[in-house]
Order: C-alpha cells, then structure tokens, then sequence
C-alpha cells in the first residue's frame, strides 16, 4: 500500500501507550493496532483527528505517502 501510518513513531516520541491513547480517542485497542501496523484500509477524519488531537501533531507527522515500487 502505498500510504504508510507512521503512528508507532509519534506513540513513542510522545511515550503513550496503546491502550491508553485508545482510550482516550475512544477506540478499541484492537481498531488502533490494524492502524498502528499499516492493516488498516481506511481511517475517519474523526479519528485521525482524535489522535492528532491527543499526540499534539499534524495528520502529515502520521501519514506518509510512499508509491509502490510497480508503478
């Protein structure tokens, strides 16, 4: 795919867990690690924003744009 979620980098420079930044964007633990491992197919500006909202950051600091080596 050729968006990458950079969230485990941001998650670690602000030392927040997973369960507990879940919690506070108000998401399963198990919906914010298919986000965090790059499984997810889609993601809600709510909750992109959410997590911006919480880890103090931009959505640009959590996606990234890589094209596929194919095209």
């Amino acid at each position: 795919m050729a968006i990458i979620i950079n969230l485990d980098v941001m998650m670690a420079k602000r030392k927040i867990s997973l369960s507990d930044l879940a919690s506070r964007v108000g998401i399963t633990n198990a919906n914010l690690s298919i986000l965090k491992n790059n499984k997810a197919k889609a993601v809600r500006f709510t909750t992109l924003e959410a997590i911006c909202k919480e880890l103090n950051c931009q959505p640009g600091d959590l996606l990234e744009y890589a094209p596929d080596e194919e095209s």
